[in-house]
């Protein structure tokens, strides 16, 4: 499988939360294995982002993976805490379409620390990260989940979402949600 076939899974899962677009894929490349999927679930969790989802499913499924056999395929960029957990992980390859200035552009909450940076500040592990496969089709996702809530900026909150996965708005009280 190429590169952009595991990032078409990783959008296949992305599909699956559609205002919240960020799909995981953690493969074997060396067997081409699709190992574990994960989605972005923080309205269960707040750190339960596609990538700590995932590397929780293959934790689980997998006890004892040798994890520098892995690549995870993401369709962002890994936020600084997932980028974390993939340091310690010691996965050594991550792949991501949408970046964080992209995502921010378009109104998405994203701290802003770049996954080269969590990494080129690990000196003790060698992760390669990789942006930019199937790009267009990563930002569409998010571009689509922008426009299903009505708004350009200010569009994603860790706080928990009503059935249409968006936050309508503020009150006095707290939030009002869709």
């Amino acid at each position: 499988m190429t590169h952009e076939d595991f990032m078409r899974l990783a959008i296949d899962a992305a599909r699956t939360v559609p205002t919240r677009p960020f799909g995981t894929v953690i493969v074997r490349p060396a067997t081409g294995d699709r190992i574990a999927v994960g989605v972005n679930r923080s309205s269960e969790n707040p750190v339960l982002h596609g990538e700590i989802d995932a590397m929780n499913r293959c934790a689980s499924a997998h006890p004892g993976i040798d994890w520098s056999e892995l690549a995870l395929y993401t369709t962002a960029e890994p936020c600084p805490m997932c980028q974390s957990a993939i340091v310690w992980a010691g996965i050594s390859v991550v792949y991501y379409g949408s970046s964080i200035p992209y995502l921010q552009s378009i109104g998405w909450k994203q701290i802003d620390i770049r996954a080269k940076e969590v990494v080129r500040r690990a000196p003790f592990r060698s992760v390669q990260v990789v942006g930019g496969i199937l790009e267009s089709n990563c930002n569409a996702l998010f571009e689509a989940a922008t426009s299903a809530c009505g708004r350009r900026t200010r569009r994603l909150d860790w706080a928990p979402l009503g059935p249409s996965g968006c936050l309508k708005g503020r009150k006095s009280g707290g939030l009002q949600i869709a």
